[in-house]
């Protein structure tokens, strides 16, 4: 989650309002929540092949049954809407077809028409999206007429990858719009640091090597679904040797209040199935699609990497595999690791006896888990030692195959004032920092994906981000808790689904460790990083609870807000919002890059006595206007930092050190921030709201903060930094931001 040179600290969130198509029927799918693992979904082509009737054709199944009905009617009354091409048909077929040669020219007419009619939607809906980049960078809304039109060729009911085929591919930007957008965002910081350097810099690598990279940029947007592709993942996540706790993973919360039940194996049981349900939908392709606006459809490349995904760390780069469909998931329990088999069609309380069982389980361990908090090109050593042979090469299998892993913690501390919803300032701290940070030995942070589940009760998620952005984890999430709630927990608060035991599905195995001596002090020194990062990294999560006659506040004025605070605290400064660019075939986030002049001049009348009202409403219009005009660039694939990085990729591998890019991308983020992801529209039922998100600072003297919308027009606020830092509240001013 981090880019390279000065690091990426936030997530594409989605906006209230826009993201919708995410309904998934969720009273239906309670009774058949549990669906087993099934095959693991494989990465699917951009064409008409990838699952379900209705990916393999736009028209759809019911379309042709309804063109041959309306046909055959007309047939039947003596009208021939086919001009005479029925009859041209039945006159050509031979006369031992086993059908009557009018039905068997009326079916092929049918199915013809049919294709045809798919054709002319996919191919008008490829011209429409085509000019998606102009239609939402634009000021204001996107044109009504397009978008009707859109949503007309969409469908009525699209599905997850209907429209994969015809989405556009990322714009690549002019290369001289972004070399000035990047000298302007360096100039409205002021001079020093090397800034002063940076035109004549500029128009160096205008004039020297930038035309040969964007030309090998182009030539990879031609060849390849996105130019960005495996630049991106090299250049900002997989490249990274951080500690993935405070570099590449983050985490979702869960519910505020109390749990729904105080049972541990329980409500991780219903969230097992809830995330088996959601694997299940999309590896048929049966969940609904995501549409920006109710109408613009989105990639949904990220969906097929959600689940059976590990980042396995390498010497100087890391990579992501694929497992296979595993009938099992993994669990740690102190350190301990457990194979839960889960069959085909595992009921919840069948679960809950098996995590049961887990949790019946004696001593502890540190096991491999905490090497996957250490710097990855340790953890790449260690790795390829456990691999070669014995019980820790089937434990790594087993981890690796399975969808996920499944965390099973003590409490992380009562809460100040008891389960409130909304929170008080604080009350979520211990939680917070527990989902991100963890007990190391009882994380496997490699994995894509790890449900927490404390002795209390709740839970939450901590996810790794090289193969995908939240927005999907988003939607993955409130969908698991709404699952949650559906199946519900008996007044003891067992699982109120299914039955006790099924047969022929084995009972958890317990896997072994087999460490040899020559790691011990390589786990040492993770458990020591760990140690020093878990003192040095502080959580807080605060609730801000506008006036009652207030409405909430929207995305632009809180974003206004958090740029505004962390100028008056240390000047101009970078500031980063990552924006979703899922309009784009494999897009994946753009950054919007905050701290323009606008904002600039609203500081300085802030602190002006002087400055009237009227004038600081003013300035504050002209800032909300610029925030908002950077993330529409930015949704629109016309952003600035992707492209920097993408041509200092490939610069890279050529062998090239522009100082035009080495400076702009060294410059370090002060702060980053975005809003926590969620499913639109919500399929929580009102009032309730995810506690939120969060993640850790971009770099040592920055602040990482997620807000989400809570109940009653609360805005929860998880704000990360460092207490080693001598600039950050916590640091500087020793105590809580």
């Amino acid at each position: 989650m981090r880019s390279g040179g000065g690091g990426e600290g936030a997530w594409p969130g989605k906006r209230r309002g826009q993201w919708e198509g995410s309904g998934c029927g969720l009273a239906n799918e309670a009774q058949g929540a549990w669906p087993g693992v099934g095959p693991a979904p494989s990465r699917r082509g951009c064409g008409f092949g990838s699952g379900g009737s209705r990916e393999a054709h736009p028209a759809g199944l019911r379309t042709w049954l309804f063109l041959g009905g309306a046909l055959g009617l007309c047939e039947a009354v003596g009208l021939d809407p086919s001009m005479g091409l029925v009859a041209a048909i039945a006159g050509g077929l031979p006369h031992s077809s086993p059908l009557p040669g009018a039905a068997l020219a009326l079916l092929l007419f049918t199915s013809g028409l049919w294709l045809l009619l798919g054709l002319i939607l996919r191919l008008g809906l490829r011209l429409l999206l085509g000019g998606t980049g102009t239609a939402v960078g634009r000021a204001g809304d996107p044109p009504r007429l397009w978008m009707a039109l859109v949503r007309m060729f969409v469908g009525r009911r699209p599905r997850l990858r209907s429209c994969q085929g015809v989405l556009p591919p990322l714009p690549l930007p002019p290369l001289p719009h972004t070399v000035h957008r990047a000298v302007s965002s360096l100039q409205a910081l002021g001079p020093g640091g090397g800034r002063d350097q940076v035109p004549a810099l500029a128009q160096s690598f205008l004039g020297g090597p930038g035309p040969q990279l964007q030309r090998w940029l182009r030539l990879r947007q031609w060849a390849l679904p996105s130019y960005l592709g495996d630049l991106w993942d090299e250049q900002v996540h997989l490249g990274g040797r951080d500690p993935l706790p405070a570099s590449g993973n983050y985490y979702l919360m869960d519910l505020p209040g109390p749990p729904p039940t105080p049972l541990q194996a329980a409500r991780a049981a219903n969230a097992v199935c809830a995330l088996l349900s959601f694997r299940s939908r999309v590896s048929s392709g049966t969940l609904p699609a995501v549409l920006f606006r109710g109408s613009l459809p989105t990639c949904s490349a990220q969906y097929e990497r959600l689940f059976n995904t590990t980042r396995v760390p390498g010497e100087t780069c890391d990579r992501l595999q694929r497992g296979g469909g595993a009938g099992h998931v993994a669990a740690l329990r102190g350190g301990r690791l457990f194979l839960v088999p889960v069959g085909r069609g595992l009921a919840p309380r069948a679960l809950q006896r098996r995590f049961e069982r887990v949790l019946r389980a004696s001593g502890g361990g540190a096991g491999a888990g905490v090497m996957t908090s250490a710097r990855r090109s340790a953890w790449a050593q260690v790795r390829a030692v456990l691999q070669s042979g014995g019980p820790s090469s089937a434990a790594l299998r087993a981890l690796e195959e399975a969808p996920f892993v499944v965390a099973l913690d003590p409490p992380p501390g009562p809460p100040p004032n008891g389960h409130r919803d909304p929170p008080s300032d604080g009350d979520l701290d211990a939680e917070a920092k527990e989902l991100l940070l963890g007990p190391c030995y009882n994380r496997w942070f490699d994995k894509s994906l790890t449900l927490i589940v404390f002795s209390t009760g709740r839970m939450g998620l901590n996810v790794e981000h090289s193969w995908g952005d939240p927005p999907v984890v988003g939607h993955l999430w409130e969908y698991t808790l709404a699952t949650d709630l559906e199946l519900g927990y008996e007044a003891n608060g067992d699982c109120r689904e299914g039955p006790e035991e099924e047969p022929g599905v084995p009972p958890p195995q317990h896997l072994q460790w087999n460490i040899p001596d020559e790691c011990l002090p390589a786990l040492g020194v993770a458990l020591d990083t760990w140690q020093a990062l878990e003192a040095d990294l502080q959580v807080h999560v605060a609730t801000f609870v506008p006036p009652p006659e207030l409405p909430p506040p929207p995305d632009g004025l809180v974003q206004v807000a958090l740029q505004l605070a962390v100028v008056r605290e240390r000047g101009a400064c970078l500031t980063y919002e990552a924006v979703p660019t899922w309009l784009f075939l494999e897009g994946r986030a753009e950054a919007a890059r905050g701290c323009g002049r606008p904002l600039l001049e609203l500081a300085a009348a802030m602190e002006q006595t002087n400055a009237s009202r009227s004038l600081r409403r003013r300035l504050l219009q002209g800032a909300l206007r610029d925030v908002l005009a950077r993330m529409r660039a930015a949704a629109a694939g016309a952003g600035l930092d992707r492209h920097l990085h993408a041509l200092a990729a490939v610069a890279r591998q050529m062998r090239l050190h522009p100082p035009l890019l080495e400076e702009v991308l060294s410059q370090p983020w002060a702060l980053a921030y975005s809003p926590a992801p969620r499913a639109e529209p919500p399929l929580l039922p009102r009032p309730l709201c995810p506690g939120g998100a969060g993640f850790a600072p971009p770099h040592p003297d920055a602040y990482g903060v997620s807000y989400a919308q809570g109940r009653g027009g609360s805005i929860l606020f998880h704000v990360s930094c460092r207490a080693s830092s001598p600039i950050t509240v916590w640091g500087g001013g020793g105590g809580t931001p």
